[in-house]
């Protein structure tokens, strides 16, 4: 067991279910609502709607395994139902982060290819390419993510824990893997990412034949993967490592002075991941100016009817 003086686990217990509570409903509601608005506009959205729609799909995966993960740490960390099931959960987590950054990479390759390449690409990317290319993402991310369940979730000595990672005895591989699953599911699709972006703002820049529209369009979306990849993906595949870093020390019996600033952040990035599924639906408003309206005409009868039912409340209460 990792040397309970040297790290706090208090913080998880504390931190994790109201994000997880707060996550699961606006997550549920946002891509539930988006989902069906893409559904009705799926011929105006073209082929990239594909993509989006996946993504959307890997976030309602995710959200539905939130109310379990809330049971655990309400029952201060005592998972009930069954080894399976943990792993089952814990796959689901990393098809959402992966399968997400996969689509949203996918996604800025495709507004690379229209902006930089439009003469090329026009006519040629067909709705056949992107389901071929959705299918590739969830096989790529479910081979890497595979590995994980292999390894022992439940403590030797507390067969009710549901580590995120693996148990003590297992850290050591657990942590050449994790490095390998970060190279390759997450800092190659941001290289990829950063190159499209960093070439289409330079044509964009240089070049005055563009719809102004499409180039606030593209910067807004720039704006949205700045956010999600800042906020979300890369504070967790920092201090995911440094983790798991610090815990192989202190199994070994070295305490280092940042082991538990190091695993308070770890759990505060765990928190601020799991908001991409919350988040990615501003993909959705992005592109589809349809989406954009009902959001905004939602946003509005909702106001109205908060004022409204306000206004009753106070009238009620002058009137008594």
């Amino acid at each position: 067991m990792v040397n309970s003086t040297c790290i706090s686990f208090d913080f998880t217990g504390k931190f994790l279910p109201p994000v997880y509570i707060l996550v699961f409903i606006i997550g549920m509601v946002a891509n539930g609502w988006g989902l069906r608005s893409l559904l009705q506009k799926w011929e105006k959205l073209g082929n990239i709607g594909i993509l989006v729609f996946n993504l959307g799909l890997a976030d309602i995966l995710y959200l539905l395994t939130l109310p379990f993960l809330m049971v655990y740490y309400f029952k201060n960390d005592m998972w009930i139902f069954g080894d399976a099931f943990c792993k089952i959960t814990r796959f689901c987590f990393n098809l959402n982060l992966y399968g997400s950054i996969g689509f949203l990479t996918c996604i800025s390759v495709y507004r690379y290819l229209a902006i930089v390449h439009p003469m090329r690409v026009m006519g040629r990317i067909r709705v056949t390419y992107s389901v071929a290319i959705s299918v590739t993402v969830w096989l790529l991310v479910s081979a890497q993510s595979l590995p994980d369940m292999f390894y022992p979730k439940a403590s030797m000595n507390r067969t009710e824990k549901c580590f995120d990672t693996t148990s003590n005895q297992h850290i050591e591989d657990y942590l050449k893997y994790s490095l390998g699953r970060t190279l390759t599911g997450f800092l190659i699709p941001l290289f990829i990412t950063l190159s499209c972006y960093g070439h289409m703002i330079a044509v964009l820049c240089r070049n005055d034949n563009i719809d102004e529209v499409l180039k606030q369009r593209s910067l807004k979306l720039l704006y949205i993967l700045i956010l999600l990849f800042s906020v979300c993906y890369i504070p967790y595949h920092v201090f995911k490592n440094l983790n798991l870093w610090s815990r192989r020390d202190v199994i070994q019996g070295m305490c280092h002075k940042w082991s538990n600033g190091v695993y308070i952040a770890q759990q505060i990035s765990r928190g601020l991941v799991c908001l991409n599924s919350a988040l990615n639906p501003l993909v959705y408003l992005h592109l589809s100016e349809d989406i954009c309206s009902q959001f905004r005409q939602l946003f509005q009868q909702t106001r109205q009817a908060v004022m409204s039912l306000y206004t009753s409340t106070q009238t009620s209460v002058v009137h008594t």
